[in-house]
């Protein structure tokens, strides 16, 4: 029997190899982690979303979960958009700026903070990606540990150093959560991966009040 696969999604200016302890726990839950790199500011949310169709469309597995950070959840939601028949499985974005980045909206009034975001910037951390319509279960996990860039950027309210929690919400989503981390953080935290592993299996994180076996 064939394991249920979990393609991991980083986000910018990322490899993916900053979601290797994830990948490891998501495999002892029992699934098939693999992961997708792409250009996050080279080229455009559409274009790799293309990349991302042919990446899963050789996929062997029935059924293709996602675990994206941060501009990953927003590469997702280009994705279904434009390749809605997918096989089944749900969704975990993490530390996703769902409602557009204010980050970087205040780094792209300088012409050295325009270069380093790219094509990132439009069609997707203004906020303008594509409603979500996925037809899928959606879980949303958000850090609310204001460490990182956003302290030097002045953001205000509550957030994860990168991201306002405000903007990690997305209408119609599944589930929400937040966690006492930073927006890197989330990458890391045993708590997070193993929520992650419950709403892979169930569609629904875990009650807040249930016990969880903290993962090594």
């Amino acid at each position: 029997m064939r394991r249920e696969t979990v393609v991991l999604v980083h986000g910018l200016w990322l490899t993916g190899l900053e979601m290797s302890l994830l990948r490891q726990r998501l495999r002892r839950c029992g699934f098939n982690p693999v992961q997708f790199t792409y250009p996050t500011v080279r080229c455009s949310l559409a274009d790799n979303a293309k990349r991302l169709q042919r990446f899963v469309s050789r996929l062997d597995a029935d059924t293709v979960h996602f675990v994206a950070h941060s501009l990953g959840g927003l590469l997702l939601r280009q994705f279904f958009h434009d390749f809605p028949d997918q096989r089944p499985g749900c969704v975990v974005t993490l530390g996703t700026p769902h409602a557009g980045s204010a980050a970087a909206l205040r780094m792209a009034q300088q012409r050295i903070g325009r270069l380093l975001l790219g094509k990132s910037l439009d069609h997707g951390l203004r906020g303008d990606v594509p409603a979500w319509t996925g037809g899928r279960e959606i879980g949303v996990i958000a850090g609310d540990m204001g460490l990182g860039l956003g302290r030097l950027l002045g953001l205000s309210g509550p957030n994860d150093g990168a991201v306002l929690l405000s903007e990690t919400r997305l209408p119609g989503m599944t589930d929400y959560r937040v966690f006492h981390t930073s927006h890197t953080g989330l990458l890391f935290s045993s708590e997070v991966a193993q929520v992650s592993c419950t709403f892979l299996r169930e569609g629904r994180f875990p009650p807040q009040g249930r016990f969880q076996q903290r993962m090594r």
